[in-house]
């Protein structure tokens, strides 16, 4: 516990300053941290896509990203376009370990928000033995900006899991915790949720990098991705338009 550090608040421009991928995500009722992992990605907790304990879906466009957002200044903003959770993902599910092990979710933005605006962050996995990590986030009692806890520690993981002492409090759900050994910090886990024990207040993470590698396929073919993309309807011939029948009989498929 001599490891962790309190929180800092990135009141001024200059303390955002290579935190600004990570924003505050404004749900229709509430809302939840989350960070940037490509110009047009927010990566976020899975639970914060769902109506309070229910398997209901959030219409992503119904979900605005608020990059380093400070008393009410935003270094950008966009709303969602589409988004997946984790198929394994059982929103409506008791607390569990399988539940925070796929509690993971992307939202594709309507519009990307420039790399020189705001710069995504890495996705990679925690090297065995390192202990040490830092978390930026929103939470109860400081929505208003953000915070940067700068040490905090893993105190034990497995099975893709990681239980932190990292200062977690509502509203910190989605919130990045990052490896910062080099020079630009990556993220390890982010925050499912965090609970009081004997030890103390726990938070509760997973391991991402295969998480966000299957959701980042899924975007691409569409598979479990929300809304849907809308079907084509058949498009109807044209007075003396070319039926596709062939003199042979043979049948040509024209593109909708």
């Amino acid at each position: 516990m001599a490891q962790t550090s309190g929180l800092d608040r990135l009141t001024l421009r200059d303390d955002l300053l290579g935190w600004e991928a990570v924003g505050r995500l404004e749900l229709p009722s509430g809302y939840c941290t989350g960070v940037l992992i490509a110009s047009d990605l927010v990566l976020t907790a899975g639970h914060c896509l769902f109506e309070y304990g229910t398997d209901t879906r959030i219409d992503p466009r119904e979900i605005t990203f608020q990059a380093g957002l400070r008393d009410d200044q935003t270094i950008a903003e966009r709303t969602g376009a589409r988004a997946v959770a984790h198929p394994r993902f059982d929103p409506d599910g008791a607390a569990s370990a399988e539940r925070i092990r796929h509690d993971v979710a992307l939202i594709q933005l309507s519009q990307a928000i420039p790399t020189a605006t705001a710069a995504p962050f890495v996705v990679t996995r925690l090297a065995e033995g390192d202990r040490r990590v830092s978390m930026v986030s929103y939470g109860r009692g400081r929505d208003e900006a953000l915070s940067r806890q700068r040490a905090c520690r893993v105190m034990q993981r497995g099975q893709g899991l990681f239980a932190l002492n990292c200062d977690s409090e509502p509203g910190s759900s989605g919130a990045p915790v990052f490896d910062v050994t080099d020079r630009r910090a990556r993220i390890v886990s982010i925050i499912s949720g965090s609970a009081d024990t004997d030890r103390g207040r726990v938070a509760y993470g997973m391991a991402l990098p295969s998480i966000v590698a299957d959701l980042r396929q899924r975007l691409r073919s569409g598979d479990g991705v929300w809304p849907a993309a809308p079907t084509a309807a058949p498009r109807r011939l044209r007075a003396g338009e070319d039926s596709g029948v062939g003199q042979g009989g043979g049948v040509r498929f024209l593109r909708p």
